[in-house]
């Protein structure tokens, strides 16, 4: 992995920051809040670890900029404009490129072909089949609850069933599985 691949962005909000972090967490990158590093070994590169939070103050500048230098991804919500958000971005950039919004913003549910289920409703109706709740499914692929209720709803709806159970019954055969 080179320094292209290691995600670093400074976002101004939370909701920016939830949307790149599903994407990422999806693509196979590792997530945990905080900036800190405890692993012994200096280069972090090949582990695919994302670390994100909040950026208020000189320390935690340090701290991102340290994890970024060691490999880490890393995810900052800071304002850009203030004096902490001007120095991470300029220490940051040193390292390599540096994203200031979420990319490619999350463009919602829209399937690709009538009857097709999103990635997103799939990432659920898996965790559903694997006996997650959908509390569960929904923390771990960073929604709302109210969100994964409303995709799992269209997933219900784009499959013709009515109920979550028979929506994951579909999904399976139509997995294949």
């Amino acid at each position: 992995m080179n320094d292209e691949d290691q995600p670093r962005y400074v976002l101004p909000s939370t909701g920016d920051a939830t949307t790149v972090l599903r994407r990422l967490a999806r693509s196979g990158w590792t997530t945990r809040e905080g900036f800190a590093l405890t692993e012994q070994a200096w280069d972090l590169t090949g582990n695919r670890l994302l670390l994100f939070g909040r950026v208020p103050d000189r320390e935690t500048v340090r701290l991102v900029v340290l994890a970024a230098a060691r490999g880490a991804g890393v995810i900052a919500i800071t304002d850009t404009g203030g004096d902490i958000g001007r120095s991470l971005l300029a220490d940051l950039t040193r390292l390599g490129p540096v994203h200031r919004d979420a990319g490619g913003a999350d463009p919602g549910p829209a399937a690709t072909a009538p009857g097709e289920l999103v990635p997103e409703q799939r990432a659920l109706l898996d965790r559903l089949a694997n006996g997650e709740t959908i509390a569960a499914a929904a923390a771990a692929e960073f929604l709302s609850l109210r969100t994964a209720n409303r995709r799992i709803a269209q997933a219900r709806e784009t499959l013709g069933v009515r109920t979550t159970r028979e929506a994951v019954l579909a999904y399976l055969r139509q997995r294949g599985t």
